[in-house]
């Protein structure tokens, strides 16, 4: 996620921090300090606050736990002034899996509370469950009230909180992903202008989230779209069939002047019809300036690389591409070389098929 800083990892997942987490800290200082215009009671509200970034932390691997049992990888957690999102390498196909995944968050929250609870209760400190108190309580009973909070306010059903996939999940039992997609993110975003209303008459904080929530719907819904389309698509649909190779034993110069007269940037590399390495443009920039333009392209170019069958669903392609440094896939079928995949083909074909797809929309409404 942009505007993020990684502060870690855990069990090979990085965590990030996200700045709108300072935010966060500043209006908990500002809160605790207005009550008796105490410094110390600023500073102690800020370190609670950090004391949170582990249980956050914990209710995201709660998920990412619950996705390793089905096999999905958990590619990192960025904490959030709204609480943490764990970025999946897939979302769960099965509806069931989506909703395991999603309650174990706010499960781990329950069990956390549970355990503060029986704390409480062997510490014989008093302990009044009718009187919320997380600025002056006692420490064991703020870390009670903190856990069941973030159960609660995760199972709102809006995204990116984990009660908009559970929603999700059971809509998807009866229906499509997308369109449970797309009602679960109608009701996300009718909560955010409910949150935003009553920020703008109360605490200005809900009008963060009321932001949040409203973009996370958004980004949710277009994320569906784009994996419903993907998947009835192959690389072959998507695939440049027009392109330029080079040989390993072409010069580096050559490869600048098919980059100036063409705008491919990547280029296969080709051996006696063998596909024997890639030419990214930043291997090209970097062998010219370290072994001139007479270099070969032998020289310079990446043989470790990732290919794609022709065959291959674009929607499996599409999030191993997103991640990667470089822009261009080369395509194979049965080891030769038919095409090229890139990141403009993909978002140029959703951006094409938008189109026909509203077009489609806009027909069927006027009749």
């Amino acid at each position: 996620m942009k505007f993020s800083w990684k502060i870690g990892s855990i069990f090979g997942i990085q965590i990030y921090v996200h700045f709108t987490f300072l935010i966060l800290l500043s209006w908990i200082a500002i809160v605790h300090y207005s009550e008796r215009g105490r410094i110390e009671d600023a500073i102690l509200g800020v370190l609670f606050t950090l004391a949170l970034f582990f249980i956050i932390v914990l209710h995201e691997l709660g998920h990412a736990a619950a996705a390793r049992f089905f096999k999905i990888s958990t590619k990192d957690i960025t904490l959030l002034p709204i609480g943490g999102v764990a970025r999946l390498e897939k979302i769960p196909e099965d509806p069931i899996q989506e909703l395991v995944v999603a309650v174990a968050g706010p499960a781990v929250n329950l069990i956390l509370a549970f355990l503060f609870y029986i704390l409480i209760i062997l510490s014989g400190v008093p302990f009044d469950l009718s009187q919320l108190d997380l600025i002056r309580g006692n420490l064991l009973a703020q870390f009670f009230w903190t856990n069941i909070i973030l159960a609660g306010f995760n199972l709102i059903p809006a995204f990116p909180m984990d009660g908009g996939r559970i929603l999700r999940g059971l809509l998807g039992i009866r229906m499509d992903f997308l369109h449970a997609t797309r009602i679960a993110a109608s009701v996300g975003q009718t909560i955010a202008l409910v949150f935003g209303f009553i920020g703008l008459f109360s605490n200005p904080f809900l009008i963060l989230i009321a932001l949040f929530v409203w973009f996370g719907a958004s980004q949710e819904s277009n994320m569906a779209e784009v994996k419903f389309t993907l998947s009835k698509t192959s690389i072959s649909q998507l695939m440049l069939r027009e392109f330029h190779v080079l040989s390993p034993y072409d010069t580096l110069a050559k490869a600048v002047e098919m980059t100036l007269a063409t705008q491919q940037h990547d280029f296969p590399v080709i051996d006696n019809d063998r596909l024997v390495g890639m030419l990214y443009r930043a291997d090209l920039l970097m062998g010219l300036m370290q072994k001139g333009q007479e270099a070969s392209v032998d020289e310079v170019m990446s043989r470790d690389f990732i290919s794609v069958e022709a065959s291959d669903k674009a929607e499996e392609v599409f999030s191993k591409i997103q991640s990667l440094p470089y822009s261009a896939i080369p395509v194979t079928d049965n080891g030769l070389l038919v095409g090229l995949l890139t990141k403009e083909n993909i978002a140029e074909f959703l951006m094409f098929h938008s189109a026909i797809a509203e077009k489609k929309s806009k027909s069927f409404i006027q009749r």
